[in-house]
């Protein structure tokens, strides 16, 4: 007995329908969209970040040079006039650097800006930081008590602080040099504290003659940049979320059931289950989804297959034993027997029951080893006008007296193209021929027909096997095509058939997407004439019958 399906872990979707539309996304991937669509995300969002405060740094900084620029040049223009006291000697006038710290102190004490004055020679003449109380640089540390050693690196750091200044001054040389050479200067640098800063030169003149340098610098830029970055965070917290949102949802939607599918195919491995069904995962509309409808439909055809087996297990020892027990019986009785005809008898009895025997094994082998040539032959396009045609030749060449006649009919010069494996095929018409041959009358004659039906769009290439026989009754239309069913008229010699022949129809032609089934033809005044099977298979892609 086959026994119960179990399934693992839930009941089966209502309604669950796996031919729905399923939905496609990046690279068909569904997932794969999400997945890249977050990542995307954060990154985009960082980049946006990044790029947000690249621009406003680089518009700060020109905006701070063209300010500083501005003032410079109002400041130059004042100082290369003679009337204010800055310059003297004539002809040849040259700053007067104490005039010009007194200048420069009654007149520019700029906030966050340091001015500095140069002579024509490069050399300081004024420096705005001499002239006011604002004292550069970070508070000094606190005073170590005497004959206290200096703290580890302090040397390093000195050192340190020593290259940073020695290349400040030397870029800040470069700039004053090429602003003597009569050229504005414009420069983001390092001041001598190691801080970046934004200086502009421009030289002061007198008519055409360079008197000097004036340098502004506004030390400003890294305060400014810095609440940049601060403000930068929440780009970067969105993105830590983003990501670990993504992070999340990955292992909700994708790490999770693909662990339930997991443990739910061990249970249908460790046979706790016949099939897997998970009803929320099924009616996802992604990959996940197509797994699991795909796993479902593999276990539960698995489980029927098991059941089958074991049905078919069960039908062939029960239809063994009937032969098996009469030869037991036989044998038994015949050392009893006193003439030599019931000894004949007997004998005949066993001979009987061996042919039947041998009948069976041989079409339960044929029926086992079907499924493994089925899956093994890869379909093609098959000519049935044509295949029919040589079988029809095959039994007419080898018909012998006494046997019904088979006529076969097709339409003119059309030729109907199914797609399938011929061999399997063959074998189906073949059967149906047998059967109507021995349930016709002796000389009679088996029709078979190749129609069109347009009633079954989707099978419209139509067999039929007519025979002119006893029939079939109404009851056992349907039961013709179980296993071991037989129901032969009287004469019939006894053990010529299995009652496999029919079911194994049926299995080809499902396996080949189509139908078969059986009706009995009627006379004009309504009686029984004889019996039909219709098989019905789809056209190949593309062909009409």
């Amino acid at each position: 007995m086959a026994w119960d399906t179990v399934t693992a872990k839930a009941d089966p979707a209502p309604g669950a329908d796996d031919d729905r539309p399923r939905l496609k996304r990046f690279g068909g991937s569904r997932l794969g969209g999400l997945i890249l669509a977050l990542n995307l995300l954060s990154l985009l969002i960082l980049f946006v970040g990044a790029l947000a405060l690249n621009e406003w740094t680089r518009g700060l900084i020109e905006a701070r040079q063209q300010t500083l620029t501005a003032q410079a040049e109002l400041l130059v223009r004042v100082l290369g006039e003679p009337q204010i006291g800055v310059t003297r000697g004539d002809p040849v006038p040259v700053l007067d650097p104490i005039e010009a710290s007194r200048w420069l102190r009654d007149n520019f004490i700029p906030s966050g800006q340091r001015a500095r004055l140069f002579d024509v020679d490069g050399l300081p003449a004024a420096d705005s930081y001499t002239v006011t109380e604002d004292i550069p640089g970070s508070p000094l540390p606190p005073a170590r008590p005497a004959g206290t050693p200096p703290p580890q690196g302090a040397e390093k750091k000195e050192q340190r602080s020593a290259r940073t200044a020695e290349l400040a001054r030397a870029e800040l040389a470069a700039e004053i040099q090429g602003a003597l050479e009569g050229r504005n200067q414009a420069t983001v640098r390092m001041s001598e504290n190691g801080e970046r800063v934004v200086s502009v030169s421009i030289p002061v003149r007198h008519v055409e003659q360079v008197l000097g340098v004036l340098t502004l610098e506004a030390g400003d830029v890294d305060g400014t940049v810095a609440e940049q970055r601060r403000a930068l965070m929440p780009f970067a917290l969105v993105a830590l979320f983003v990501n670990l949102l993504g992070s999340l949802l990955m292992h909700l939607f994708v790490a999770r059931p693909v662990m339930r599918l997991s443990a739910a195919a061990d249970e249908v491995r460790l046979q706790r289950s016949r099939a897997i069904s998970l009803p929320d995962l099924e009616s996802r509309k992604d990959e996940i989804g197509d797994l699991a409808r795909s796993l479902e439909t593999m276990t539960e055809t698995l489980s029927d297959r098991m059941d089958a087996i074991e049905a078919f297990a069960a039908d062939v020892s029960h239809e063994i034993k009937n032969p098996l027990t009469s030869i037991r019986s036989a044998l038994e009785t015949l050392p009893l027997v006193k003439t030599d005809e019931q000894r004949a008898k007997l004998t005949n009895l066993l001979q009987q029951d061996v042919r039947r025997l041998d009948r069976l094994i041989t079409d339960i082998s044929n029926a086992s080893r079907l499924d493994a040539e089925l899956n093994r032959d890869r379909p093609r396009t098959v000519d049935l006008t044509q295949l029919l045609t040589e079988i029809a030749g095959v039994y007419e060449a080898g018909r012998k007296p006494g046997e019904a006649r088979l006529v076969f009919e097709a339409p003119a010069g059309d030729h109907a193209m199914i797609t399938g494996r011929d061999g399997p095929l063959g074998q189906v018409f073949r059967n149906l021929i047998d059967n109507a041959r021995s349930f016709s009358p002796p000389d009679g004659e088996v029709r078979v027909s190749l129609v069109r039906d347009e009633s079954d769009p989707d099978r419209p290439v139509q067999v039929r096997v007519e025979d002119d026989g006893p029939g079939i009754p109404a009851e056992n239309l349907e039961t013709v095509f179980e296993r071991f069913y037989t129901s032969r008229p009287r004469g019939t010699a006894f053990g010529a058939n299995s009652g496999l022949g029919l079911s194994i129809v049926r299995q080809i032609v499902e396996a080949h997407g189509g139908r078969v089934w059986a009706r009995n033809r009627t006379d004009p005044d309504g009686g029984v004439a004889g019996a039909v099977f219709v098989v019905a298979l789809p056209p190949a892609a593309g062909r009409r019958l």
